[in-house]
């Protein structure tokens, strides 16, 4: 199962409470996949679709809505936040280790 970080939570809930709606998350989609790797979508969603898996708290904390095959394909993986020299913020998949 992916495994998100404190610091990618606290990100997450940053950017999902912008929109100032309750429940959103950040959703992962496979966009494609191809012999040299996959591409993932990345977007803040109001809610999960079906058949989404949903990581993450139930008290209005961080959430992840994972795509079936997203899921699949992060089931190793850990979500967290890297910062840049210019200060950006990005998301990060990792490996576990």
């Amino acid at each position: 199962m992916l495994t998100v970080t404190e610091a990618a939570a606290e990100a997450i809930t940053a950017l999902t409470t912008q929109g100032g709606t309750e429940g959103s998350g950040l959703r992962f989609a496979l966009q494609n996949q191809d012999g040299e790797g996959a591409q993932l979508e990345l977007s803040v969603a109001p809610a999960p679709q079906d058949g989404d898996s949903v990581l993450g708290s139930e008290d209005g904390g961080a959430k992840v809505f994972l795509e079936p095959q997203a899921a699949a394909l992060l089931d190793d993986k850990v979500l967290d936040v890297q910062q840049n020299e210019a200060g950006d913020v990005a998301f990060a998949v990792l490996p576990q280790q």
